[in-house]
């Protein structure tokens, strides 16, 4: 049975998650496939059980991606992305928004704090949840989100139907083991007239599954982010449509020709940092700043320090960042949250609203 922790984490699921992929990423087939979308809370479980406080210590407590101006904080960069999404959502004070994979809600507490508006955070990891709550409070705004856990596709049995004025989803509804599901559930939670936001995670329309290079940056996206399965964008517009959504906008900013790439900081290269606070992100994912890092997860997870499985997890963060990285240059996955992807990753934002007919 496995070792449960005070925090929510739970060891055996840390220790199984590499298992659900082929040790040779080359070899993933079907059955690989199906065992992970039918196991998806385990597998993100697993990833986030591992990987959390590794995000937290080598990125930030916002877990995703976001465009730079020349010059501009690592930090900054990561507010002014949330508050795009706010903005083009009009959210506004006394609504309640509810923030679909909302980890340990650095988005909401930003979001917050940006528009006044009530937001409720929803999470099946307890982990994170536990510290998104304690952060809540340290920050004081205890009052304005509440954190829950709960399925992302079972929302309206824990919330009822039409509950929220808005629902936003920022690089979490990737890990969902269907599209449809996942945009069906919060179709049904919003109020008439409410409106959905999403920085998605996809494979963008250059991306060929045909092209065995490509097939294998896919699943080195996957392995590296906790994704059960990567597709095509073009399966993500329709899943919305199907469900009842009208796209109202559709943009992959991670397209636009920025001077200063999104998944920079991925690159581990101390002469790319846009300001002095951020030479020590930078660092951190160089390959001597991952030594340091793997370095000590080895260690702590041998004296108990973090449950087993951790080193293997974290190690599976070095395949995402290379992996995410190729895929950025090469544009066959889009990043716009940059959205983790690297050749098969899009960040597409489709901001929604449920049709009226």
């Amino acid at each position: 049975m496995s070792a449960a922790y005070p925090d929510g984490r739970q060891e055996g699921r840390v220790e199984g998650y590499t298992k659900f992929w082929q040790k040779n990423l080359q070899h993933e087939g079907e059955a690989d496939n199906k065992n992970r979308l039918e196991s998806y809370t385990d597998v993100v479980n697993g990833y986030y059980d591992g990987a959390t406080e590794l995000y937290e210590y080598g990125w930030a407590q916002s877990f995703h991606f976001s465009r730079f101006y020349k010059g501009e904080g690592f930090a900054a960069s990561l507010a002014r992305h949330e508050h795009y999404l706010a903005s083009h959502m009009g959210l506004r004070p006394g609504m309640r928004v509810l923030d679909v994979g909302c980890g340990v809600g650095g988005p909401a507490r930003e979001i917050a704090r940006f528009s006044d508006a009530n937001i409720v955070g929803l999470n099946n990891n307890l982990f994170q949840v536990n510290r998104a709550r304690r952060y809540a409070e340290k920050a004081g705004l205890s009052d304005k989100i509440t954190f829950v856990k709960g399925d992302f596709m079972k929302l309206s049995e824990q919330f009822g139907e039409n509950s929220f004025d808005a629902v936003y989803a920022i690089e979490a509804t990737v890990h969902a083991p269907t599209w449809e599901g996942v945009y069906g559930e919060i179709f049904k939670v919003l109020k008439p007239g409410g409106v959905f936001g999403v920085y998605e995670w996809c494979m963008t329309d250059a991306w060929d599954p045909s092209i065995p290079s490509h097939k294998e940056l896919a699943h080195q996206i996957e392995f590296g982010n906790g994704i059960p399965e990567m597709r095509p964008l073009r399966l993500c517009r329709q899943a919305i449509k199907n469900v009842g959504f009208q796209i109202e906008h559709e943009e992959d900013l991670a397209d636009r020709p920025d001077e200063v790439t999104w998944y920079y900081p991925l690159e581990g290269d101390i002469s790319k940092a846009q300001t002095a606070w951020d030479y020590f992100t930078v660092w951190r994912m160089s390959w001597s700043g991952k030594l340091v890092t793997h370095t000590a997860i080895r260690f702590m997870e041998a004296v108990g320090l973090v449950p087993k499985g951790t080193f293997e997890v974290g190690e599976s963060l070095k395949v995402a960042g290379e992996a995410l990285v190729k895929g950025g240059q090469a544009k066959v996955s889009s990043a716009m949250v940059e959205l983790w992807c690297r050749l098969t990753n899009l960040l597409m934002r489709s901001y929604l609203r449920p049709c009226t007919w």
